[in-house]
């Protein structure tokens, strides 16, 4: 499966062939629904409408059983992420040292709230409860990059080098 950009049409030829192999792999194995449903969003970056219905179609189910399971877990996204996910931590260690205001300034310097992302889909921003780097709080993590130590003025710098 690729590893596709949500920013991509979700009518791409390409994805189709994917996702068509994916039903295929899964075919008739009972408990398809979360494996299918992990692997449309790794094609399409998020799982569109319009491919969840096909899910649906697919595996004989209601619309409804599909929709229901895609939002109850929290690894589905019904809408495009950005390139770069950003996750500010707001566990105990984070907040007594102020991961509230990183998140507000956060906010500010990419002018969305949580788990929202921006217009040009370059950033989502996420709210987490621990990122287990209690020993660098109040702390936030780019993608798989750990930023720790920080203060509201040093994350201008850190949302440049995602540009």
């Amino acid at each position: 499966m690729s590893e596709a950009c949500c920013a991509e049409p979700a009518g791409d030829a390409q994805k189709e062939k994917e996702l068509q192999q994916l039903f295929e792999k899964w075919r008739g194995v009972k408990g398809a629904l979360i494996p299918i449903l992990q692997g449309a969003q790794s094609i399409y970056g998020y799982l569109p409408k319009e491919v969840l219905l096909r899910i649906a179609k697919e595996l004989k189910l209601p619309p409804s059983r599909v929709f229901g399971v895609a939002t109850f877990y929290a690894q589905f996204h019904l809408s495009p992420r950005g390139r770069n996910i950003v996750r500010v931590c707001l566990g105990t260690a984070c907040h007594v040292r102020g991961g509230a205001r990183i998140f507000e300034q956060m906010q500010k310097e990419l002018g969305v709230g949580n788990g929202e992302t921006t217009p040009d889909l370059r950033f989502t921003l996420e709210t987490v409860a621990c990122l287990g780097c209690c020993g660098l709080s109040p702390v936030i993590m780019v993608n798989d990059d750990t930023h720790g130590r920080l203060t509201p003025d040093k994350l201008k710098g850190i949302v440049e080098r995602y540009q």
